[in-house]
């Protein structure tokens, strides 16, 4: 995963609520810090371990709680490489289609050497939990396996068909993604109403003071594009017009100095109006102009010299890589420059490279496309009532004026394939992750040990609520 762009645009959020201290721990939050432990202590990066072990880890409990062996499934196409756990829980309902509850078990990879514990190794200190995973994203998977096993000893029966889904390869380097693979090839095991990903729609504290609680409701599509050009070369001490380093410059620059149109969308003009109610003066004044119109210049302007709403406002391609030349006294052949894009919802690699076309304006630069996107242009999931009113109703049982606020994800996440296939997914994390103190993968990662329990407590409320459960 790539970190969250919540955690980016919070700090332009002022405070809302105080943290309180944590009490003692019940059976059920003893429970999900031993799942976590469990998960944390099994190296489940791709090159220097796996997912299976963890799969297998989270069947066993599901299998020890009593759960039916013929709804738990750990499956993957490498054998017993990397594999993915889903665990059904089965509904009163014969009519309401089922909800998708998704986390990933993988991990990007961390060496002793650079961390000061170890990072395999749940460590508890000085008030936070340390350990490669415990903010991307293995505590959402703790809490929302969890909550599963909690409504089963508390009898509760959900209404709607729960599916747990915990899932290899989204961090990357392993060859596939394992929410793809099982779209392709278990889409029967999967299919849902729409679906809750915990990673994503992180909820931001800053300074001990709660801000907002976010709802990831769309992402950008990733595509990258290499600008190329080649001629004959020939002697540095004969310099020629056709320099293809200084024409992929000029193509750069052009490119680099270019803004794509404003366009909001369902989400954006949301986030961006819930957001003002948080703000205050012109910033405040802003938010609102182009909530109302996205077309008035000005505020656009001043928003978009802030990169994290810039981001939300408009497509963005960016130049991060370049080479060319072979020799210091030989004029290049070659010059080649990466450019990634970051696409609206709704925008196309192919609207893209067109529009980089126009603006390099010279057809000796060659545009191509750099792989295949993640995943398919997918839209965005709708404000439905029935997933708004339920995170807004849980999150003022817990966190009363804490606002939820609509979000655009600038990175990826796996919410990606299954907006892809037509299944709205929709990101509310429960951990509180604290604005100045990101960590996802990176030296030390750690997350509050108080934002855990609490987040176990509210994504079992959360699942209890949109699962409808009765005893």
């Amino acid at each position: 995963m790539i970190p969250h762009s919540a955690a980016a645009f919070a700090l332009v959020c002022v405070a809302a609520m105080s943290l309180s201290g944590q009490t003692a721990l019940t059976a059920d939050q003893r429970e999900a810090r031993e799942i976590f432990r469990e998960l944390i202590e099994i190296n489940s990066s791709y090159k220097g371990g796996s997912t299976t072990p963890a799969a297998h880890a989270i069947a066993r409990r599901f299998l020890a709680a009593g759960f039916p062996a013929s709804g738990i499934h750990v499956l993957g196409p490498a054998g017993d490489k990397d594999s993915s756990v889903i665990v059904h829980v089965q509904g009163s309902s014969k009519t309401l289609k089922p909800i998708l509850l998704i986390a990933h078990l993988d991990v990007v990879e961390a060496l002793r050497t650079d961390w000061s514990l170890d990072p395999y190794t749940l460590t508890e200190r000085d008030g936070f939990f340390y350990g490669r995973g415990t903010s991307d994203i293995k505590d959402g998977a703790a809490t929302l396996a969890s909550a599963l096993l909690r409504m089963k000893r508390n009898h509760l029966v959900p209404q709607r068909t729960l599916i747990l889904a915990l899932t290899a390869g989204e961090e990357g380097g392993g060859g596939y993604n394992g929410m793809e693979w099982l779209l392709k090839n278990h889409r029967d095991l999967m299919d849902a109403a729409f679906a809750l990903n915990v990673d994503s729609g992180d909820p931001i504290i800053q300074n001990g003071k709660r801000l907002l609680r976010g709802l990831q409701t769309s992402e950008k599509l990733y595509q990258s594009f290499a600008l190329e050009v080649t001629n004959k070369g020939g002697h540095s001490s004969l310099p020629t017009p056709d320099n293809a380093i200084a024409q992929l410059a000029d193509g750069i620059g052009r490119v680099s100095r270019f803004q794509f149109p404003v366009r909001l969308t369902e989400t954006t003009r949301a986030f961006f109006a819930r957001l003002a109610d948080i703000q205050s003066g012109q910033a405040a004044a802003d938010m609102r102009a182009i909530a109302r119109d996205p077309h008035d210049s000005a505020a656009a302007k001043r928003l978009s010299m802030s990169p994290i709403f810039n981001a939300q406002l408009r497509t963005t391609c960016v130049p991060t890589m370049i080479s060319g030349g072979h020799a210091p006294n030989a004029l290049p052949q070659t010059a080649r420059a990466v450019v990634n894009c970051r696409l609206l919802p709704g925008d196309t690699p192919e609207q893209t490279r067109a529009e980089l076309v126009r603006l390099v304006a010279d057809t000796s630069i060659h545009v191509t496309g750099i792989d295949e996107p993640r995943a398919g242009p997918a839209g965005e999931s709708p404000l439905m009532p029935e997933v708004l009113g339920p995170v807004e109703k849980v999150t003022r049982q817990f966190w009363p004026g804490v606002p939820v606020i609509p979000q655009m994800e600038t990175g990826a996440t796996d919410g990606a394939f299954l907006r892809a296939v037509g299944i709205p997914t929709y990101g509310v994390s429960g951990v509180f992750l604290d604005i100045d103190d990101i960590r996802a993968h990176g030296r030390d990662e750690r997350i509050m040990v108080k934002s855990f329990y609490d987040g176990v407590e509210y994504i079992y409320a959360l699942v209890r609520e949109f699962a409808g459960a009765a005893r």
